[in-house]
């Protein structure tokens, strides 16, 4: 599994939604997160039928942070026009790491000799 890093700075795990079923189901059924949650090509989420609130950051094409919100239960995000993925976490976690819109993000782990970066950076 991939670390999602800023700055050189591991800030957790992350799980990558790579199908589209998987990113259909994102966080639905669970009841938490360790880690995060990354939902490639996509633009917009939303928490119905959700069991907590998450913390959501838009990233574009390079895991650049566009904009961060925290959704409560049963909300629909409005899509963002330059996302290319979404982030995920349990509520407060971005807040826990001070992610701000202009971060740069990237995913180190799974290359083949294990920090290799796999995206952004």
């Amino acid at each position: 599994m991939p670390w999602l890093v800023r700055d050189g700075m591991v800030l957790a795990s992350v799980e990558v939604a790579g199908s589209r079923p998987a990113r259909a189901r994102g966080l639905l059924g669970r009841d938490g997160i360790d880690g995060a949650l990354l939902l490639p090509s996509t633009r917009s989420v939303h928490t119905f039928g959700m069991r907590f609130a998450i913390d959501v950051a838009f990233c574009d094409a390079d895991l650049q942070v566009l904009r961060v919100r925290t959704l409560r239960r049963n909300r629909l995000a409005l899509p963002v026009r330059r996302a290319r993925s979404v982030i995920e976490t349990e509520a407060d976690v971005m807040r826990h790491w001070e992610l701000r819109p202009g971060d740069r993000l990237e995913l180190r782990g799974d290359g083949p000799d294990g920090d290799e970066p796999v995206a952004g950076g």
